[in-house]
């Protein structure tokens, strides 16, 4: 941590705070204390076989997509080179994260350099490719592939999911773990009353992608156009997706990409929040950018300390076809 820095400083600089500057925040470094820098294990949820923590690296930052500006990922990508991401990632093994999810194949050239360095950590990835690039990330070592989120969500509103489907096969055929991203209750809604063969979902609790249209109806008016979008009201909406299907979902954007990282409270309060409302068999993806705080350590903590909110399924729920 740099001595004398200030959130407000490096928002001067780089118009942001990072896709996922979690609990890194102003308060900490102004002088009140994170969370305890615990190291150890993380409470577990089962995918498939294996056993995956509760909080999962993220990928966004190292990818230098802050979703915040595009100062924000310079800042970003001059800062996770190849050997950063790779720190970054053993410390994350150090507090008891063991999962990553990835893409791309930068991603998964290091998750191959991470395994040959000893690493245990399991690499979960998003992807649209074809049968080639699903061949090249299981031979990387990883052991799911769910299909990408923003694409999963132009063909639901195409009225083509079919197509999702289509690749899911090939996936399993692959013999990986099958999975779907979505910003939207909808395509969970949708999926589960098909039956689909799935293993998990990727719920992002905003839908942050809005058409034009789409926020004029809800608001009134759209915003100037100057990013996304991210409503309050969005939460609870994917939260009784979540809570409606038996299917681990591993939540993401739980701190609206950094813009609920400015104070400690609301950090505390985004997974606090988060852990209420989903499973005790679903995780939460949340992405680091620890040029200023140990993030891994700080998020590792807060999972600690909320874990045991989860509530189990409601037995008034259906059962998910299979």
């Amino acid at each position: 941590m740099q001595s004398g820095f200030r959130r407000r400083d490096f928002l001067c600089l780089a118009a942001g705070a990072g896709a996922a500057l979690s609990a890194g925040s102003a308060e900490s470094r102004a002088g009140e204390q994170p969370p305890a820098a615990a190291s150890g294990s993380l409470p577990q949820i089962s995918l498939g076989p294996y056993k995956i923590s509760r909080l999962i690296c993220g990928s966004n930052c190292f990818n230098g997509g802050s979703h915040l500006s595009i100062f924000v990922n310079y800042e970003m990508r001059a800062y996770y080179t190849d050997e950063q991401i790779l720190k970054t990632l053993r410390c994350c093994e150090q507090v008891g994260i063991n999962a990553w999810q990835g893409s791309g194949p930068r991603n998964a050239q290091l998750y191959r350099r991470l395994r040959q360095m000893g690493s245990q950590m399991h690499y979960l990835a998003i992807d649209v490719g074809d049968e080639h690039s699903i061949r090249s990330l299981r031979e990387a070592g990883c052991i799911a592939i769910a299909h990408h989120g923003e694409r999963t969500d132009q063909l639901f509103k195409a009225g083509r999911l079919d197509q999702v489907q289509q690749y899911l096969k090939k996936v399993r055929d692959a013999g990986l773990l099958v999975g779907v991203s979505t910003h939207m209750p909808a395509v969970v809604e949708e999926i589960e009353s098909r039956g689909w063969d799935l293993d998990y979902y990727m719920t992002c609790v905003y839908e942050r992608h809005r058409s034009k249209e789409e926020l004029e109806k809800l608001l009134g008016q759209a915003p100037i156009p100057v990013g996304e979008v991210y409503l309050p009201m969005d939460p609870p909406r994917m939260f009784r997706a979540i809570q409606a299907t038996r299917r681990p979902c591993l939540a993401f954007k739980i701190l609206a990409a950094g813009r609920l990282s400015d104070r400690k409270s609301w950090v505390e309060e985004a997974f606090r929040q988060t852990f209420e409302n989903i499973k005790p068999t679903d995780a939460v993806i949340v992405g680091i950018y620890d040029r200023y705080s140990d993030q891994a350590a700080e998020n590792a903590e807060y999972v600690r300390r909320f874990s045991h909110l989860s509530k189990a399924l409601s037995t008034q729920s259906g059962p998910s076809k299979d």
